[in-house]
């Protein structure tokens, strides 16, 4: 039995870029250890759920995982809020969130994400506040900020249970059922939660709702008069004085123990809450990682260490690096291509030279794609290389999705990566 090494780089898939000679960043990023595995193996395009669905990085890792998103999900706000250590029982309402900024009319956002430099320290004290200032009239809250301008919070009703089927405040995504889903375009105004079609009359739907426009203005005055903002105002900094909420979700997901399905124990290392979540609810163990020190020559390398300082302890290894996502939702496709040369040169130029490839299946994909030109996650596919083992190689020629497009995998749902993993093992 082989050992399974799954790595997914969230965000990694694009469009042609003129400024990149028509390429994607993936295409024009030097990146010979990628290349080089799918020469040995075999290549494809992957929809991480479905094609032509833009999907958030919880339902497309649900789905690359082998598990139905449309059967076992229940929304990324209870996935996160799990992860960070928040209590959410039946008829509790758990969202994730972002500080952002607004203008002096509280509706107009000036910025999504506070300008990507909300420290932890800034982050810790404007909580605290919310926390001891912010009260509802008929509902109790847990708001707690996680990495940078992210966060989670759980609104539970005093006197009945809430319901997650509820609008975003968050105007960048929509819901399509239960799934969040990036929106192309959107107006830049701070949305009012209303309940979703079908749910206007139900009591639940409404008290969220209601609960959840409260906490956003009382916790807009509470920001707009803390020290932390006027201070960051001072500095020429932007002020994080709204709280965006979306993907709204009342109770935990009940996924089938990922071991049990496919007879194999995993160990996960990920960056972010909600994939800890999905890991955590779906029964791998989580491989520590130390916290980013902001330099990725420094990082990668520990991070390849740690993957095979830990293989040996596991049948599979399932890796979740952010890294190619964050530029891109700013737009910064030069950004997009140094990141991923960075982990292409210290993280898999690390990983490849100690790895045992004769007996390791390696799968490499993304969770989706977050083109520079939208800002946004879009429902285009995105490249898979397959290599190690037994696998046998099929003539791509280099990890980019234009050669994925003509690789032997053909067009394949992120659903059915595992079990094709899976098999190649017991080769």
């Amino acid at each position: 039995m082989k050992k399974i090494l799954y790595i997914v780089l969230d965000g990694l898939g694009d469009l042609p870029i003129p400024e990149l000679n028509n390429k994607t960043p993936l295409e024009a990023a030097l990146t010979p250890n990628l290349d080089r595995l799918a020469q040995k193996g075999k290549t494809g395009l992957v929809y991480p759920v479905a094609r032509g669905i833009a999907p958030e990085s919880d339902i497309a890792v649900i789905s690359l995982l082998g598990y139905d998103a449309h059967k076992y999900y229940t929304g990324r706000g209870p996935l996160e809020s799990f992860a960070e250590g928040l209590r959410v029982n039946d008829g509790d309402v758990a969202l994730r969130v972002n500080f952002a900024t607004v203008l002096d009319d509280a509706k107009t956002i000036k910025d999504r994400r506070v300008g990507r430099n909300l420290s932890t320290q800034e982050a810790d004290a404007l909580a605290k506040e919310i926390n001891s200032k912010v009260t509802l009239s008929s509902a109790t809250f847990e708001f707690k900020n996680t990495i940078g301008h992210r966060g989670v919070l759980v609104i539970r009703g005093m006197h009945n249970k809430l319901s997650g089927w509820i609008t975003n405040t968050d105007p960048a995504y929509d819901r399509e059922g239960v799934f969040g889903v990036a929106k192309e375009k959107f107006e830049n105004f701070v949305a009012v939660s209303t309940p979703m079609p079908g749910y206007e009359e139900k009591i639940e739907a409404k008290d969220a709702a209601v609960s959840l426009n409260e906490f956003t203005q009382k916790s807009h005055k509470v920001l707009t008069d803390s020290a932390v903002n006027k201070k960051r105002i001072s500095e020429g900094k932007l002020a994080a004085n709204i709280i965006l909420s979306r993907d709204a979700g009342d109770h935990l997901p009940e996924f089938p123990q990922i071991n049990s399905l496919y007879n194999l124990k995993f160990g996960s290392f990920v960056e972010m809450p909600v994939e800890r979540g999905i890991a955590l609810l779906t029964g791998m163990d989580i491989i520590a990682v130390p916290s980013s020190s902001g330099h990725l020559d420094v990082d990668y390398p520990v991070w390849a260490k740690i993957a095979l300082d830990s293989i040996d302890k596991y049948d599979g290894i399932y890796v979740h690096i952010k890294g190619p996502d964050e530029p891109a939702h700013d737009g910064n496709f030069a950004k997009k291509k140094d990141i991923i040369e960075a982990i292409d040169k210290f993280f898999f130029t690390n990983l490849l030279l100690k790895l045992d490839m004769a007996n390791t299946v390696i799968a490499v994909t993304a969770d989706h794609s977050t083109v520079c030109s939208m800002k946004a996650h879009s429902s285009d596919p995105v490249p898979l290389l397959i290599s190690g083992g037994d696998t046998l190689p099929d003539g791509s020629l280099s990890f980019s999705e234009k050669a994925a497009s003509l690789g032997s995998i053909g067009e394949i749902k992120g659903q059915d990566i595992m079990p094709l993993l899976v098999k190649s093992s017991q080769q």
